[in-house]
């Protein structure tokens, strides 16, 4: 009898996570596992602010996919997917095409602009190890270069940031904490630089609690960041944001460094392979299949799930990836074995912390509000158990963070 083939599109948290698990749980002789993922190692996507900003280096948020699989029972294919056929159940590669009997979608997430002209032409985005390098590289140059220049040019001091949701925040936290090294290695006043957040919503962090909000804020403020909350980005262009608070009250803000990091969306090809989807999510059945393909399974960025207590969308966080790719895994087994029934996902929220920088942070953890460096010490604990999750205790000990004080 032919082993199923079992294809997973995406190194990610939630890919790795199935990868990892059905090794585990599946003999060699049960089924042909493929991993796909366009690059050859994996990076922490929730490290990646640090990178950008400098305070971490780009190398410690990656490793490599061979490093935590098992070659004897996962197929690794570094290639870019460019179509899904369901009608074929088959997956269009650049460089080849794999059949499948199952296929996981774990494709993970592309930046959303809403439309706004000129983000992709003049923004800096968050988005991988590279452009977080190339974002760290681009702000050290304007400090090395303002003061080789006759004319000095404060825009290259100056830093804005489209969105106060996580990703911004914590980038500014650790941005906040690396201009002192820069003015000091660069030998520029500090009260030069400028480091100014916009936020379209009326508050920082939307959706968090708003005591620890206001202390995000106000610690960030302290270290010199300014805040323009309930500024919507009309445009971004060579020379900064436009910027409207109101139908007449617009203002153009000037920077060299420019950076986009309000929003991300599913990922383009689960569109144009025919999935019905929201930018570039697709509302999945509880068991974490596509409707109407009992054969695919989609998670993490790709998926929309309902969290059904406030019937909003639960955020895409490492977290449900992760518990997403845990839970398919598991159906996938079941499918593969032929018993038992198909497991419904149902998250378990084991709480949010968000950084401020390596020494700082909010969050709520098992129901409890906690600030400063308790939070900043759960950060830590939170990133070296997604470590521990996929490679173990060898993974942790070579890629942990234990700079808890």
């Amino acid at each position: 009898m032919k082993k199923p083939n079992i294809v997973i599109l995406g190194a990610g948290y939630g890919g790795l996570m199935v990868a990892t698990r059905l090794q585990k749980q599946l003999g060699v002789n049960e089924a042909e596992i493929f991993l796909v993922n366009k690059n050859d190692y994996h990076y922490e996507t929730t490290w990646l602010h640090e990178a950008s900003a400098g305070t971490l280096h780009h190398d410690k948020v990656r490793y490599d996919v061979a490093s935590v699989i098992d070659k004897n029972k996962v197929t690794f294919i570094q290639d870019t997917v460019q179509k899904i056929s369901t009608a074929d159940k088959k997956v269009v590669l650049e460089g080849q095409e794999l059949s499948y009997d199952y296929l996981v979608v774990a494709l993970g997430a592309e930046p959303e602009t809403f439309g706004i002209k000129g983000l992709h032409e003049y923004a800096f985005m968050i988005s991988n190890v590279n452009s977080a390098r190339q974002l760290r590289e681009h702000i050290e140059y304007q400090f090395a270069t303002y003061n080789n220049e006759a004319e000095k040019d404060d825009t290259r001091l100056r830093i804005v940031v489209g969105g106060a949701g996580f990703t911004g925040i914590e980038f500014l936290g650790e941005l906040a904490n690396r201009v002192p090294d820069l003015c000091k290695e660069y030998d520029i006043d500090y009260h030069k630089v400028k480091i100014i957040c916009v936020e379209a919503a009326p508050t920082a962090l939307p959706g968090f609690d708003p005591e620890l909000v206001d202390y995000a804020v106000s610690h960030l403020e302290r270290k010199g960041v300014e805040f323009k909350i309930g500024t919507a980005i009309k445009e971004c262009t060579p020379d900064g944001f436009i910027v409207a608070k109101g139908e007449n009250d617009v203002e153009e803000i000037k920077a060299k460094t420019v950076v986009w990091a309000a929003g991300v969306r599913g990922n383009s090809i689960v569109e144009e392979s025919g999935f019905e989807a929201m930018r570039g999510r697709v509302k999945v059945e509880k068991t974490l299949s596509a409707p109407g393909h009992n054969d695919v399974f989609i998670i993490g960025d790709c998926a929309l799930m309902i969290n059904e207590e406030i019937n909003r969308p639960y955020p895409p966080t490492a977290q449900i990836s992760m518990q997403q790719g845990e839970l398919c895994a598991n159906n996938l087994v079941t499918l593969v074995r032929g018993k038992g029934n198909l497991q419904e996902f149902k998250f378990d929220d084991k709480g949010t912390v968000c950084s401020l920088g390596h020494d700082d942070g909010v969050g709520v953890v098992f129901g409890k509000k906690i600030t400063g460096s308790k939070a900043a010490f759960m950060k830590k604990v939170v990133d070296n158990r997604a470590l521990f999750m996929i490679g173990g205790p060898g993974l942790v000990l070579k890629k942990g963070k234990f700079n808890f004080f």
